[in-house]
């Protein structure tokens, strides 16, 4: 059976006949079936979660969250201290419909035999997908790419649905709400939309598209950057909403990323109807 392993770039011994999956990638999986020459491995973990119960994914004091939860479960698993470094941090109520992580280990483990038992062991709200192999400077937050973001919005009451999508009983005005999803595209510094007191270096972000999409009795909002903000697609989303109840005109949403100023933004939508959706990498 062929595994993936991770050699360290500086050393040689060519025990071992590699196949890289892509050539053309700054960093790439290798195939390789033989023993892995060192036992340091890290890996990436690919899992989901509903955010309800959780005060976000960062580990928190006196608080439960996504990443001290995972911790337990594979330091109990594999007998030994694990620390899983997340893609980003999802705030508390958010949902991940796909998050990745990394960890490293000093050891070799059966792949399908640890997601099973993780599964098992993890509480009904968190669910991981694979682990998998990748060379030893891969990083599951700064190789991110692109990240999508969807916001939930029911317009009918739904109590199935009380926790995992925003109910609205106002009528919006969809089409308008889409022209000025597009003006987004045009702007790269969002210091608008970003959360007071965020320690950063710059607030531009590359917005790859960001629509709205209605079926039947529900609205999703789709959003994708190579990177967001703090609170920054929430704040988005709250301020399409008073475009879309004729709040604001299009020449007020202009000027207000022209203010760079978040009192001037609208207010941050429910944290229940948010979802990370997707993050992309170049050589997964």
């Amino acid at each position: 059976m062929r595994r993936f392993y991770n050699i360290p770039k500086k050393k040689t011994l060519n025990l071992c006949p590699f196949e890289p999956l892509n050539l053309k990638k700054k960093k790439s999986l290798y195939l390789c079936t033989s023993k892995p020459l060192y036992l340091t491995m890290r890996y990436f973990i690919h899992f989901a979660y509903n955010g309800t119960h959780y005060h976000g994914w960062q580990f928190q004091p006196n608080a439960s969250s996504v990443q001290e939860t995972l911790n337990k479960a594979l330091s109990v698993l594999l007998n030994s201290t694990i620390n899983v470094m997340g893609a980003g941090r999802t705030d508390t109520g958010v949902h991940a419909e796909e998050m990745y992580g990394h960890f490293d280990l000093e050891k070799s483990i059966d792949i399908p035999v640890l997601v099973h038992k993780l599964n098992s062991y993890l509480p009904k709200d968190i669910a991981v997908y694979n682990l998998i192999p990748v060379h030893d400077d891969a990083h599951c937050r700064f190789d991110a790419t692109k990240r999508t973001y969807e916001y939930h919005i029911n317009t009918v009451k739904n109590p199935f649905l009380e926790e995992l999508s925003w109910y609205v009983t106002q009528k919006l005005d969809v089409e308008l709400m889409n022209e000025a999803a597009k003006i987004l595209l045009k702007h790269t510094d969002f210091q608008c939309f970003s959360k007071v007191n965020t320690d950063v270096n710059t607030f531009d972000c590359t917005i790859f598209e960001a629509y709205w999409k209605q079926e039947n009795n529900k609205l999703v909002f789709t959003i994708s950057a190579n990177r967001f903000l703090r609170n920054m697609v929430r704040a988005i989303v709250g301020t399409l909403i008073n475009i879309g109840l004729h709040k604001i005109t299009l020449a007020d949403f202009e000027n207000i990323i022209a203010s760079k100023n978040r009192e001037k933004a609208g207010f941050s939508v429910p944290a229940h109807g948010l979802y990370l959706t997707k993050i992309y990498y170049d050589y997964l």
